[in-house]
């Protein structure tokens, strides 16, 4: 085996540009750990927020990338033999030790999941995180077949896998977009209802309004959540794209008698707790009941380049990198 590899390596905070491919070593195994050949990444905007300097705890130089598909080369645990399909999220990837952004990377064992699949690199890349924070998200609404759901920040990676997620399901849906270049991702996620954000508070096709929410725009649009919501609904907090703090929220004031306010977040997930539900959402997609969008694939050497896509906010769907390009 080669004893090195190729890293998408972020050197200090700032713009896309500090994501730089090097060669570096490739990792020893310790115990508890393994070695991953990874075949796939998922990016996600939390990585664009740690490479911008906003994430404390994060020290440079770092390999970003919180979650990964790909196959075990050594372990360290009997139940992961080498050849192994397996996938990771969060768990601290990518901030307080390397995570996917590289051909080679070591995970605690504890944080790895078994995945049985014939699905492509690309297809089954773009499902651990988005998929498992969007089933998480809708098994917390505890939504039912022919009730209504609102989605803000429909056209976010999480928010096409739970229009696809509820479309399954033969839930109701509305999504807010900001882009109406969009709204043809959102009906082909099974959206019934395209609503444009226009900054204020949406209305939707239900007189009495939706009778769950999922909020993925996050802290500067729950309270106006909460008072859409038909009164005994829920509305389940699992997305942070306009920030992460309530300011001033008074909970007796601002949720309504009866409305419940719950939150899914996607580190709840990992490992263990995230296996058989990855297993399921991957029986899903096989079988056509959910449909993940894959909105752009890139190559490691693009990294910097599907950084900026994803900060100009160009993508609907999940932007995949795979290590050895799309060849």
């Amino acid at each position: 085996m080669t004893t090195t590899m190729r890293a998408a390596v972020c050197v200090r905070a700032g713009g896309p540009e500090v994501l730089e491919i090097r060669d570096v070593p490739v990792p020893a195994v310790r115990d508890g750990w393994s070695l991953v050949r990874v075949m796939g990444a998922g990016l996600n905007r939390s990585e664009l927020r740690t490479r911008q300097g906003h994430s404390p705890g994060v020290r440079f130089p770092r390999v970003l990338g919180i979650e990964c598909v790909g196959v075990v080369v050594a372990s360290t645990d009997p139940a992961l033999p080498e050849g192994t399909t397996v996938a990771a999220v969060m768990g601290e990837m990518g901030r307080e030790f390397d995570g996917g952004y590289a051909e080679y990377v070591l995970l605690p064992d504890a944080l790895l999941m078994p995945v049985t699949t014939t699905l492509a690199w690309e297809v089954l890349a773009a499902l651990p995180e988005t998929y498992l924070t969007a089933q998480g998200a809708f098994d917390a609404l505890g939504i039912r077949p022919g009730e209504t759901l609102l989605i803000r920040g429909g056209t976010s990676s999480v928010g096409l896998a739970a229009a696809s997620i509820a479309h399954g399901h033969g839930v109701e849906i509305a999504a807010t977009t900001r882009r109406p270049e969009k709204a043809g991702a959102l009906r082909a996620a099974g959206v019934d209802h395209v609503l444009l954000d226009d900054g204020g508070s949406p209305i939707t096709p239900w007189p009495a309004g939706p009778s769950h929410v999922l909020d993925l725009v996050g802290a500067s649009t729950v309270v106006d959540s909460l008072r859409l919501v038909r009164r005994g609904g829920t509305v389940c907090v699992a997305g942070s794209l306009g920030g992460w703090l309530i300011r001033d929220f008074e909970p007796i004031a601002m949720i309504p008698s009866g409305t419940r306010l719950t939150a899914f977040h996607s580190n709840d997930a990992k490992g263990s707790a995230g296996a058989a539900v990855l297993e399921r959402v991957v029986r899903e997609v096989e079988t056509g009941v959910y449909q993940p969008h894959v909105d752009r694939v890139f190559g490691l050497d693009d990294i910097a380049a599907a950084h900026q896509y994803m900060e100009d906010n160009r993508a609907a769907g999940k932007v995949v990198m795979l290590p050895r390009g799309t060849s």
